[in-house]
């Protein structure tokens, strides 16, 4: 294949045609719209809380037939076989969007939690490289936060701005660096989450409120992965598939994005208590807690009224709310982060900075990034064409590292009191 003039070798076209046929069926099949609580619905409720008139939520999903998509999915497993790197990925992206599609089957019931699971991870499983599991890490990060006096109420209300108003401050930024009218910011009174990223989209929800510090993780983690990956995907030769995020790419890919905040100075010691929170609440969910059990120990843990109904809702996303089920998909954010910063560390102790610059090619997972390395060599992949600020300054990158690496070493409870108060006089 010619990479700079678009032309597609014959021994390429097979695999273009099949990814064009794993697009076409994965069209069909939209996760977070069909678990999505409809926005009256999380008010009207979030105001009866704030009162103290606690009830169930009463949510309905429209099921959808999705049985046309699993049977060419299985069609698209079997034809890409696992003779070459393109074809194994083409098969376990289309086996992931067929497990998506038998979850979005059994939404509204417990049947969603197992395939969930499948795709998202479990709170119980072992960290890469650690005999400490995602549950594990939780537990630390929320004790951290506390011993270091984190409070999710402490935002300072006159840094708070509205909606709209970051809006502008986002498409102005995003104009300059990708290029003008590339990505729209748009407010959108019906979204749940308080923003959502595609390619050329970014959508904040319509009535929030927002920080100095959401400004920048946005930036960080909405504009400068989701997006960026995004684009770069779209210009694809061959795959044009790593324009989209495949279920089983999301856990690098929104590991990936906190790592981002983590590496822009964009994250703070709540944001990783709110994150590690979720994976505690899924395995209390898990374990028997109903819906109103999981919004109280939000609330416990020091969340807001409305970020505790918010964070309970995405635990219970699809599912039946009186405990036992739970949907799985924020136990990405922790244990993606955990698994891709060993990822970078791995990598730069193997001075292949260039796997770290393809991982930004399109929506991959870590994995690909080295299972497809012969493509990118001769061209069938190409590099991608916007980096985040904070990857293009590789030394940088490494030195952050190699200073977190030698600190976490450093157990705060044989730290004494007194190595940092003043001795005795002439000490």
């Amino acid at each position: 294949m010619n990479a700079t003039s678009g032309i597609v070798a014959p021994a390429l076209q097979r695999y273009a045609e099949l990814d064009q046929r794993l697009l076409a069926a994965a069209r069909a099949i939209t996760i977070l719209p069909t678990v999505a609580w409809p926005a009256s619905l999380e008010n009207r409720l979030i105001d009866a809380y704030r009162q103290g008139r606690f009830s169930m939520p009463e949510v309905s999903y429209r099921i959808p037939d999705l049985s046309q998509a699993r049977a060419e999915l299985v069609a698209i497993e079997v034809a890409a076989g696992e003779q070459s790197p393109l074809g194994d990925y083409l098969r376990r992206t289309a086996a992931s969007w067929r497990v998506a599609a038998e979850m979005l089957e059994s939404v509204g019931s417990a049947g969603v939690t197992a395939p969930s699971i499948a795709l998202y991870g479990h709170p119980g499983d072992l960290i890469p490289g650690s005999e400490r599991s995602n549950l594990d890490a939780a537990r630390y990060f929320v004790e951290l936060s506390d011993e270091l006096g984190a409070d999710l109420l402490t935002d300072d209300p006159d840094s708070k701005r509205p909606a709209e108003m970051l809006r502008a401050e986002l498409a102005g930024t995003l104009d300059d660096f990708f290029g003008a009218g590339r990505i729209r910011v748009e407010v959108d009174p019906e979204l749940t989450a308080k923003a959502a990223a595609g390619a050329t989209r970014i959508r904040l929800r319509g009535g929030a409120s927002f920080s100095e510090y959401d400004y920048h993780q946005l930036l960080a983690h909405e504009a400068f992965v989701h997006s960026l990956t995004a684009l770069n995907g779209r210009l694809q030769p061959v795959l044009g598939s790593l324009g989209r995020t495949s279920p089983r790419v999301t856990a690098t890919q929104e590991g990936l994005a906190v790592f981002a905040e983590l590496m822009s100075g964009a994250i703070d010691i709540t944001r990783l208590k709110r994150i590690s929170l979720r994976i505690l609440a899924i395995d209390m969910a898990l374990n028997g807690a109903d819906f109103i059990e999981v919004y109280r120990y939000f609330s416990a843990c020091g969340q807001s009224v409305a970020d505790s109904f918010h964070s309970a809702q995405r635990v219970f996303r699809g599912v039946p709310l009186g405990g036992g089920s739970a949907f799985a998909k924020d136990n990405v954010y922790l244990s993606g982060l955990l698994t891709v910063h060993t990822f970078f560390r791995w990598a730069l102790g193997q001075r292949r900075i260039d796997l770290l610059r393809n991982l930004f090619a399109g929506k991959l997972a870590l994995q690909d990034v080295t299972a497809l390395q012969p493509c990118f060599e001769s061209g069938a992949i190409v590099p991608p064409r916007w980096l985040p600020p904070w990857m293009q300054h590789a030394h940088g990158l490494a030195g952050k590292l190699a200073f977190s690496v030698f600190v976490n070493g450093i157990r705060m409870q044989r730290v004494q009191e007194d190595e940092f108060l003043p001795g005795p006089p002439g000490r």
